[in-house]
């Protein structure tokens, strides 16, 4: 049986792209709405620089990203365990 997917066009980087998924059509708006802003934002920053590396850098810096609020999850989620370990 095939699953329910949502296909949902978005522009990123003056580009028009069907995105298929199956989570909320504004989820999916609002996540390609933060990837444009952050590909105009480097962009701005460094002209010279053609579309491929734009997408690239700026995957590089999402994915930074998030590699730091995992590590920083990892880190409160055992800072929580001690504690309630200190309080038994």
């Amino acid at each position: 049986m095939g699953e329910f997917k949502n296909r949902i066009n978005v522009t990123i980087n003056d580009q028009r792209y069907t995105i298929v998924g199956e989570d909320n059509p504004e989820h999916i708006r609002y996540v390609a709405h933060l990837v444009d802003e952050r590909i105009k934002e480097l962009g701005s920053k460094s002209a010279g620089l053609d579309t491929t590396r734009k997408a690239i850098l700026t995957a590089v810096n999402i994915m930074h990203e998030k590699v730091q609020l995992e590590e920083e999850n990892h880190r409160l989620q055992q800072e929580i365990k001690q504690l309630k370990n200190s309080d038994e």
